[in-house]
């Protein structure tokens, strides 16, 4: 029986774990593999249930190592190449794009298209061990899932240029330095501190979490003025939700009990 390449797990609290599972290989993609990373983050876009997503790689040597060049060095036309990055470029759009939190649990390697899974992520975890790298200047191409236009928003453009242009396999450190590692934790450690990190979000009132990625999405994808509104619109059906009723309630009641104790 052949093992699948890609895990889909969910907990009853509402925490989707993908695990990229070829670990021989690094977690290196094949086209199957893509194609069904692809389906599954179309199919989670709809799911009401779902509320913080977590990818990550199995075995502690690998996060994802990005294509699997023994398989797509017979694939080198220019339509396979469109292909191929027209399958992962729509899939990190539509990751990037789900409404809920989604946190790359970083252990090991992630190179080259790897990175640009994670960079595609909200929030990424690394732990020590772990190293980034955009390096497909050093195979003879440029980032085509995106990264290049995520790493331009994150690090401004000459960060972004010496970036690429490196080519350099950074340590989790490093990476932080430059803003983009959420935390470094000890060393086989990324998937727990991201569960544990979910479990809290999970707590949260789902409408209120998916307000909070929504409005900070307008801000990067719509003009200001439009993001503003944006944000603007998300509120008044909070305020006027349960959840914040409730927590006006308990805090008016804290503040009885503290006066009556004076």
């Amino acid at each position: 029986m052949t093992e699948k390449t890609l895990l889909l797990e969910r907990t009853p609290d509402g925490i989707g774990i993908i695990t990229f599972n070829r670990p021989h290989l690094l977690n290196a993609l094949d086209i199957a593999t893509m194609r069904e990373f692809a389906k599954v983050v179309e199919d989670l876009q709809h799911d009401e249930d779902l509320r913080v997503l977590i990818l990550t790689g199995a075995g502690e040597r690998s996060f994802c190592s990005g294509a699997d060049l023994f398989e797509l060095a017979d694939h080198s036309s220019e339509e396979e190449a469109r292909e191929m990055i027209t399958i992962m470029g729509d899939a990190l759009l539509h990751l990037e794009r789900l409404p809920v939190p989604v946190i790359a649990a970083i252990n090991g390697y992630a190179l080259g298209g790897g990175s640009e899974i994670a960079l595609a992520c909200d929030m990424r975890i690394l732990d020590e061990k772990a190293r980034l790298g955009l390096i497909q200047i050093r195979v003879g191409v440029t980032p085509g899932w995106g990264a290049g236009q995520r790493l331009l928003r994150v690090l401004g453009y000459s960060r972004a240029m010496e970036f690429l242009l490196r080519g350099h396999i950074m340590h989790a450190r490093e990476v932080q330095a430059y803003g983009l590692a959420n935390q470094v934790v000890a060393q086989g450690r990324a998937l727990w501190y991201a569960k544990n990190f979910a479990r809290r979000i999970a707590q949260e009132p789902p409408k209120v979490v998916r307000g909070i990625k929504a409005l900070l999405q307008a801000g990067l994808n719509e003009p200001y003025e439009k993001a503003l509104q944006t944000e603007r619109d998300i509120f008044p059906p909070l305020w006027a939700d349960e959840p914040h009723a409730k927590a006006v309630e308990a805090f008016l009641a804290r503040q009885a009990i503290r006066e009556e104790a004076e």
